[in-house]
């Protein structure tokens, strides 16, 4: 989806007579991640609020895509930031959702330790690697990279570890050594390579050359039929706030640096964040293709037995 046919979308929905607005409060799920900026720019600014007038906004952060898929599955959030591949795992699983925009592309990079010897994606055997969570997009994607490697985890046979680990923490864990390697969403990419570890696998070696999407929204199905105005606004607003970050990157860049302060008790160092958003890109467009790409790399994973059709889940 372009920037203009989503703006048509809006369009056409303010026009249509909206069923009623039941809702008193909207429910955000997000990750304290570079690749949810939209949503950590959109609060810190208080776009979202804004756009939502008397109406609450609720915001919760999570660190994975599989608890926040759970909390979506659970009823306890009407909309989300979240990787396709919880996505894809949610709509196989025939959970009530609507992907109505894109957020981000690429923005994540495989990290090794410094002192850890992996300099190429192969000498990742014995190692042991972490990722967000496992069926996340990140894991996703390690185990598509170990495939193409001739490499297995040991879940599968192999001899490659993958442990899950909360991207924010993943620092602490590369101190201590009770990981090799990572593949790991920006800024945490970013601040690990500050601190002398070895990007093995940039954002555009990780896969189709960086052109995936790897944050996207989606929307409860039921509340969005109960409430249409709701989710039009939200998803203008999310549109504003993603024009702003790529107008004014630097505003953008000290915004996501005080929602992680508050969120993580870290701020990063200006040229980190730097390095993060330029692995970055900012989109409200959706990538069909890749999606669908994606839901084959999931059932590569093990994670499904087919790949579901998507088009019933975007919103028409």
């Amino acid at each position: 989806m372009t920037r203009s046919s989503l703006i048509s979308l809006l369009a056409l929905t303010l026009t249509t007579t909206a069923a009623a607005q039941d809702a008193q409060t909207v429910r955000l799920g997000f990750f304290p991640n570079l690749t949810h900026a939209p949503a950590l720019v959109g609060l810190q600014r208080g776009t979202f609020q804004k756009a939502l007038g008397k109406v609450k906004l609720d915001a919760k952060e999570f660190v994975s895509g599989t608890t926040l898929t759970e909390a979506f599955a659970a009823g306890q959030i009407d909309i989300a930031y979240v990787g396709p591949g919880p996505a894809i795992n949610a709509a196989g699983r025939g959970m009530p959702l609507q992907i109505v925009a894109g957020a981000s592309e690429a923005g994540a990079v495989l990290v090794a330790r410094k002192d850890s010897g992996i300099r190429s994606y192969k000498d990742l055997a014995g190692k042991v690697v972490a990722v967000p969570s496992l069926g996340n997009t990140q894991d996703i994607s390690l185990r598509h990279i170990l495939n193409e490697n001739s490499l297995k985890s040991k879940t599968d046979g192999g001899n490659v570890t993958i442990t899950p680990i909360a991207p924010a923490d993943v620092l602490a864990a590369f101190a201590g050594k009770r990981v090799d390697a990572t593949l790991v969403p920006e800024p945490w990419g970013a601040a690990l390579e500050a601190q002398g570890h070895r990007v093995i696998g940039t954002e555009k070696t990780v896969w189709r050359e960086g052109r995936y999407p790897t944050t996207i929204v989606i929307v409860n199905a039921k509340f969005a039929a109960a409430n249409p105005q709701l989710v039009t606004a939200f998803l203008k607003a999310h549109a504003d706030t993603v024009a702003f970050i790529n107008r004014s990157p630097a505003a953008a860049q000290a915004a996501v640096n005080a929602q992680l302060q508050k969120l993580t008790g870290t701020s990063l160092d200006l040229r980190v964040l730097q390095r993060a958003f330029a692995r970055t890109r900012f989109t409200t467009a959706l990538d069909l293709a890749a999606l669908k790409e994606y839901a084959a790399l999931n059932v590569e994973a093990g994670y499904a037995r087919s790949a579901p059709d998507l088009t019933p889940f975007l919103r028409k």
